[in-house]
């Protein structure tokens, strides 16, 4: 299963986007917020099997995309 999130908005650099997901990374001021939701995020996504992408169109566009599996094989 796939889902996609897209707006319209001014897109992510690639210097932004290669730290995205790192734990931390945020691009406000230190109080507004702790860069730690895209981080968690990915990881409740890889804890189900899935992955968290992103693409992005500078002054363009910017698309997350989760991708499940609809069932996980029992080994």
């Amino acid at each position: 299963m796939e889902i996609s999130i897209q707006d319209n908005g001014q897109g992510i650099s690639a210097v932004d986007k290669a730290q995205l997901f790192s734990p931390f990374f945020t691009t406000k001021p230190t109080s507004k917020g702790t860069g730690l939701g895209l981080f968690i995020s990915q990881d409740i996504i890889k804890t189900h099997k899935g992955n968290l992408t992103v693409e992005s169109e500078p002054a363009g566009w910017t698309r997350f995309i989760i991708s499940l599996p609809l069932s996980i094989p029992v080994s």
